[in-house]
């Protein structure tokens, strides 16, 4: 396998150029004066050492030793808690964490990046800081004072960590119908009881302790969805001079044996009469959860956009080296018995494919975290645009992107033939691996009826207008560019065509409560393509002028027309797919299955 080396030129391209990330930082109140170019390119640096020397050396052997679960007691891979150790003396989980009480205050559009760089070099261990910034972010979000004061300082420090307790065997999508119950005490804290399966980080050996934010229903509440509140329950709990207490009820079961990510623990957790406290209002537990997932789900898609790069990267080091036959076009290396495999057609095809997806998708995640950013740190019109916004592309990100990233890594995999199914090249582990975040935190199926149901057919296609009107602004800007017509005339053939499909999923829905359902997975993706395109074309107009000048920028507009050629065309498919409505679905009878 090759040595990871994070994308640090791409990354920087993004921010700085096609972005402009820093006049975007000193623009927002919440923001000014927290970041500037060299902090931020400091940062990513830092990280890309940290990654590659640290991280990446125990992926694979992580995969190998898995975690263990012995007696109730749950250990990490060697060396995991180690580069834990490391991870937290960096600061690392203080990065995106509230300065109040902590943390550095760093915008998402850079966090971003560096979650890319931690996934790429080791999907298992990114998990555990990651669950602990979402729960971090629900805390300061909704807790009290009191809570965030206790809690906050020692999980940005890694000290403590966090972990998220939804699922439970019968209810997973369904969150409506958990059996997890909260009792009020006297004292202002609640009992609570029951267990939850599937908890990322739910124990382990890394941190003093582990904070659970738990989903649970008190005996008077609503039934259904409008009925569930969130709890803080800690393992361990904690004495008013913030030193640890005694065991609280709150205990591992088991651990799963995964597919993948077997360094990451998912376990079965009890909660026994547990003392946890509550987050937020009563019974409205499931939108104190949402501002902790709405980061998430742009975590998991970047875990995809992780693995992918991952991907590429192995791919192509083994592409180069790799020698088979003679190029079509004559001998490449006449000295050598035959000439390395990146002569071959198919290969610049599988290769180019992995690095368009890449690129677009990186583009994408910069672009969702600039909204994230204004969300956060913005006021008035502004940040409720970028709260729109958010709400919109969030299913797209979390969804395409992991698709992709499962398609990259087969693709990478297909790259090494035969030596991508043993274990010795660690190419088949990536396919593994990303597969969970086609599932986890909202199946991919579930993102595409939302984006289709809720976040477009809901409101009559007004989030998707705000998408399409920040498109066409782009596309009048750059229309009378002579150079720029073979990106912005098909971009805006596609953009109508979505929009073509975005209005006849929306008619339907009127007459036909199956539509939005049975076009919603080929609708994300239509979006996505086009997503992809308005990405690759905002690149390109920032990399032609200076192609003549660094390859880099060559590179960049030599991929980016791959994707209009080879790539973007699936959209065309993808819109007869989402026009084609319910009938072929749903008058099947159940039986003639």
């Amino acid at each position: 396998m090759a040595e990871y080396k994070a994308p640090l030129r791409e990354m920087n391209f993004l921010l700085h150029e096609v972005f402009a990330a820093e006049e975007l930082w000193a623009q927002l109140p919440g923001l000014a004066g927290a970041v500037d170019r060299e902090t931020a390119d400091a940062i990513l640096e830092e990280m890309s050492k940290l990654a590659a020397n640290t991280l990446d050396p125990i992926n694979r052997s992580g995969d190998e030793e898995g975690c263990q679960w012995n007696d109730g007691v749950v250990t990490t891979p060697a060396g995991f808690k180690e580069a834990y150790a490391t991870f937290c003396e960096g600061g690392w989980g203080a990065l995106l964490g509230n300065p109040q009480y902590g943390g550095m205050g760093m915008p998402k559009m850079l966090g971003a990046q560096v979650e890319e760089m931690i996934n790429s070099a080791n999907i298992s261990f990114a998990l555990y800081p990651v669950l602990t910034n979402g729960a971090c972010l629900a805390i300061d979000a909704h807790a009290s004072e009191a809570l965030k004061q206790q809690y906050l300082p020692k999980m940005y420090e890694g000290t403590w960590s966090g972990a998220m307790d939804l699922t439970e065997p019968h209810a997973g999508t369904d969150l409506g119908i958990i059996r997890t119950k909260a009792e009020p005490q006297e004292d202002g804290s609640y009992k609570i009881t029951g267990s939850k399966i599937f908890i990322t980080g739910g124990d382990q050996d890394l941190s003093e302790n582990v904070i659970h934010l738990v989903l649970a229903k008190l005996p008077d509440a609503p039934k259904g969805p409008k009925g569930i509140s969130l709890f803080l329950v800690p393992k361990f709990l904690v004495n008013e001079d913030g030193s640890l207490g005694e065991h609280n009820h709150v205990s591992c079961g088991s651990i799963e044996h995964k597919m993948g990510i077997k360094a990451s623990a998912t376990c079965a957790m009890n909660f026994d009469g547990a003392k946890g406290w509550l987050v937020g209002e009563v019974n409205k537990g499931l939108a104190a959860m949402f501002t902790m997932m709405n980061y998430e789900r742009l975590g998991v898609g970047i875990q995809g956009l992780g693995a992918s790069e991952r991907s590429y990267q192995n791919a192509l080091e083994y592409a180069r080296d790799r020698v088979q036959s003679r190029s079509p076009s004559g001998a490449q290396q006449p000295e050598k018995a035959a000439d390395p495999i990146i002569v071959h057609p198919d290969v610049r095809r599988m290769l180019l494919t992995q690095k368009a997806l890449i690129g677009g998708g990186r583009a994408l995640s910069t672009y969702v975290a600039k909204w994230l950013d204004i969300s956060k740190f913005g006021e008035g019109e502004e940040k409720k645009n970028a709260e729109a916004m958010v709400a919109l592309l969030t299913p797209v990100a979390k969804a395409f992107f992991t698709d992709k990233g499962l398609d990259c890594t087969v693709i990478g995999q297909q790259v090494f033939g035969g030596h991508g199914y043993i274990r010795e090249w660690g190419q088949e582990q990536l396919v593994r691996d990303v597969r969970i975040t086609q599932i986890y935190e909202g199946t991919n199926g579930i993102q595409a009826l939302d984006l289709a149901g809720r976040k477009t057919v809901a409101n009559g296609g007004a989030l998707f207008e705000l998408f399409a009107a920040d498109v066409q602004a782009f596309i009048d800007a750059e229309v009378d560019r002579e150079e720029m017509a073979e990106f912005v005339q098909p971009l805006a053939a596609e953009l109508q065509r979505l929009r073509d499909a975005t209005d006849k999923m929306i008619a339907a829905a009127q007459e036909d409560p199956h539509a939005p359902g049975a076009a919603s997975v080929e609708y994300l993706h239509l979006f996505g393509y086009v997503a992809y395109a308005f990405m690759w074309a905002k690149v390109a107009a920032v990399a032609l002028p200076q192609v003549e000048q660094d390859s880099f920028y060559k590179g960049q507009v030599k991929t980016a027309r791959f994707y209009f050629a080879r790539l973007l065309p699936q959209a065309q498919a993808l819109a007869a797919s989402v026009n084609a409505g319910s009938a072929t679905l749903m008058d099947i009878e159940d039986e003639l299955f």
